[in-house]
């Protein structure tokens, strides 16, 4: 309804405030009494604590308090949890590792805190720090998965015996094995999902305020699910009672899932701010971020695939180590098993798929979601793959794809996931013409007369989002429904008030969930705000991760909506003496179908607070809410096609052109799609190219700066051609399915089939730096 509804590509009402610099983020808030904590982290990958001295610290300026690791676990506050159990094929349970939020007796990794200082100023806490002298007995240590699994390796934690935290399997063993037997071709490829750090623009912080009168604690924090915060920091690490405990997420500068994650920070401020009665303030600088902020990706695999005599795929066996870094995080348990090795059957038909994941724990920074979390890395595995083997059967990559795609739905996929819809030729045949794929052999031959060589990458990429069914996680093993809440307060003048479960940091909620409503009822967006990010303020709500705000969060505000305007019709039809089956509601009015009567909606609102007449029984107020648990994921995907150029004399990349052709359902705001799009495309190429994270044999993270670890910038990026080719999700009213992680789960099996095929190399792992693509072309 109107110019501002689904559909309409409206400019976002938060970015006023944002570009003028009016956002209200964690760091921007001041309380009266303030103190500043800065952590004393470990120099060491792995290290007993022998002693803490602080006396010359106590004695600086401005200095308040120095607390230690010990004094934490004394206090009883409780070990972080990893919230998703996974059981190993032999059905033993995970093994967790206490992580304490602040190491009393080992560190485990460089930069685990050991100590705070609560100073007067960030700058005194800061001075008094570098005064604290902590004697360290270094332990060996084992940064990366094959030392850590290595007989006599160092081990981590005594629950974990050879540093395996589970070793788990999906799928048919038996019917894979079978399917091999008698396959006509066999394909293999080793890979690595290179480690990446998430990189926000804002650092993560927190605010921590007792109340000693109320004896009521209130956290400040950059969070994408304070509500979840709130549910683990009472239940699990004994911070206080919930109806004790407000979290307040306020702007957020950007999160890809690194701020999903309680961290020992955020427990160890509101502990701190009742043991020296003061407000605790601490943001995190870039360093810390680097070493804590948990990291992403980090897996080695084996693939191999069979194909029959007419190159249909047969069957899929993958092994997969993951690096857990020296601690479970929130979700991590989850990232290698069920949010991976489910989506390995992609977008073809594939009969048998058996799956095979080892977790390891190694002395590195915890790992967990990042932007895709488990859907990017079976997407790179399962790209590479196909291009490798239309390279050994000789064939055409994009018809070796099409001849496996799926075409009947729904389809039931051999490893969990069923997807309900899609078309998947539609995207290949997009993107193809948008490249002019077929044109592609004479500029190959044009590139290569000038010296330079060319060429061309796939990528056809599924994925699921709108986690999830409640039902089906709690049988996976996760601790927590994945349903999400929304309240709708329509105001005696006729504003509205959205009330979401779900949290913004930088998708545009505020824009699109107004846009939802405006479709509704016809009323400009102005007309509407959205309230999240305050557990005081919300009903319990599960967050943002897993592209499931709309689909999910904005599911759970229509099915309020209904509620307000069934209520809202009867109240209209009323006060016009007409029947409620002939209420209409077009262009913020309530109609009486082929009359000339209405009533517009601030009259109706007014009529539902003043209560002087309404229909017998009727409660006053116009204010409903609603739960929404989906019935099943939803499933976005797509195909983007890379063409680039690489100088042999340098291996330097050069991007020709890139086009992605994205099925996301229908589209809310197709002007923030394409800004989502592009953000994940540029993550996805930063992957492909740029970034990975550097750990040296003693753990000692040698890319701990933007000085090592490469971001893309503008200029290493290409211009984007985008285009939809839209089937409706059938499990939502809405018919959305997501679109905030594609680009970082297409993008970088695109980037690398291309350069491969232009070096005529499929040996090639990321980031493909020009030294490594130079090395691969010329041995």
């Amino acid at each position: 309804m109107g110019v501002e509804g689904i559909g309409a590509s409206v400019v976002r009402k938060e970015d006023r405030r944002f570009i003028t610099g009016q956002g209200r983020y964690v760091d921007d808030i001041k309380m009266v009494g303030m103190s500043y904590a800065h952590f004393i982290r470990s120099p060491h990958a792995h290290a007993k604590v022998k002693g803490i001295d602080s006396a010359e610290a106590m004695k600086m300026p401005g200095v308040i308090a120095v607390l230690t690791g010990q004094q934490i676990v004394d206090d009883k506050v409780g070990n972080l949890i990893c919230g998703w159990a996974i059981t190993s094929k032999d059905g033993s349970p995970m093994k967790m590792g206490a992580w304490p939020a602040m190491a009393p007796e080992t560190v485990r990794f460089v930069g685990q805190a050991v100590a705070v200082v609560i100073a007067e100023t960030k700058n005194q806490a800061k001075d008094a720090a570098e005064a604290v002298v902590v004697n360290y007995e270094e332990l060996p240590a084992v940064p990366d998965i094959k030392a850590a699994l290595k007989a006599g390796a160092p081990q981590l934690h005594p629950e974990a015996p050879g540093n395996v935290v589970y070793d788990w399997h999906l799928g048919d063993e038996a019917a894979v094995k079978d399917a091999f037997s008698k396959a006509a071709n066999v394909v293999t490829l080793e890979l690595t999902n290179n480690r990446l750090v998430p990189n926000a623009m804002e650092p993560r912080a927190a605010i921590a305020h007792y109340d000693q009168a109320e004896e009521h604690y209130t956290l400040y924090t950059t969070s994408q699910n304070p509500h979840v915060a709130r549910l683990v920091l009472s239940a699990f690490y004994n911070i206080a009672p919930e109806h004790k405990l407000r979290v307040i997420a306020p702007d957020v500068g950007g999160g890809f899932g690194s701020k999903i994650y309680i961290y020992p920070e955020e427990m160890v401020a509101l502990w701190a701010s009742k043991k020296v009665n003061r407000p605790v303030k601490w943001t995190g600088d870039r360093s810390e971020a680097f070493l804590t902020d948990a990291h992403g990706r980090d897996h080695v695999s084996k693939a191999e695939m069979a194909f029959d005599k007419d190159n249909k795929i047969v069957g899929l066996r993958v092994k997969t180590h993951a690096n857990f870094g020296a601690y479970m995080s929130l979700f991590s348990s989850a990232v290698p098993t069920y949010l991976y090795a489910t989506l390995l059957s992609g977008q073809y038909v594939i009969p048998a798929i058996y799956a095979e994941v080892m977790g390891v724990y190694t002395n590195t920074t915890p790992v967990d979601a990042y932007r895709g979390a488990g859907r990017p890395e079976a997407s790179y595995l399962l790209e590479r793959m196909m291009e490798t083997a239309a390279r050994q059967l000789k064939v055409d990559p994009a018809e070796l794809r099409k001849k496996n795609f799926i075409t009947t739905f729904p389809y039931q996929t051999p490893v969990i996931m069923a997807y309900d819809i899609g078309d998947f030729h539609a995207s290949i045949d997009a993107a193809m013409k948008a490249i002019d794929y077929a044109g592609f052999p004479a500029r190959k031959a044009k590139a290569k007369g000038e010296g330079k060589l060319r060429g061309i990458g796939v990528s056809c990429y599924i994925e699921a989002c709108g986690i999830a069914p409640s039902k089906a996680v709690g049988s996976l093993g996760a601790g927590v429904g994945l349903w999400e809440s929304a309240e709708i307060r329509v105001n005696p003048v006729g504003t509205i008030e959205v009330l979401t479960g779900s949290h913004s940091h930088g998708q545009g909620h505020e824009t699109t969930f107004c846009q939802i409503i405006a479709e509704r009822l016809g009323v400009p967006v102005s007309q509407v705000s959205i309230v999240h990010g305050d557990t005081d303020k919300v009903q319990f709500g599960m967050g943002t991760y897993g592209s499931r705000s709309i689909a999910v969060g904005g599911t759970a505000i229509v099915k309020a909506m209904e509620k307000v305007e069934a209520k809202a019709k009867k109240i209209a039809a009323h006060a016009l003496e007409a029947s409620e089956s002939d209420i209409v509601i077009e262009n913020g009015e309530f109609k009486v179908t082929g009359t000339d009567k209405s009533i517009a909606l601030p009259m109706v609102a007014l009529a539902a607070y003043t209560a002087h007449n309404l229909p017998d029984g009727m409660e006053p107020g116009l204010k409903e809410t609603a739960f929404y648990d989906p019935t099943n994921f939803t499933f976005p995907a797509g195909a983007y096609i890379c063409e680039l150029e690489v100088d042999p004399g340098t291996g330097k990349t050069s991007f020709v052109n890139f086009v992605a052709a994205d099925d996301f359902g229908r589209l809310i705001n197709p002007m923030i799609v394409e800004g989502q799009v592009h953000g994940g495309l540029a993550q996805g190429i930063g992957q492909a190219l740029l970034e990975g994270v550097v750990y040296d044999g003693t753990g000692q993270l040698v890319t701990a700066s933007f000085m090592d670890y490469t971001m893309p910038r503008a200029d290493d990026l290409p211009s984007f051609q985008l285009s939809h080719t839209p089937t409706l999700c059938p499990g939502n009213p809405l018919g959305v399915k997501g679109c905030g992680e594609a680009g970082a789960i297409g993008a970088s099996a695109a980037v690398i089939n291309a350069i491969t095929d232009a070096i005529g190399n499929n040996k090639l792992e990321m980031p493909a730096t020009p030294d490594r693509v130079w090395h691969a072309i010329h041995g």
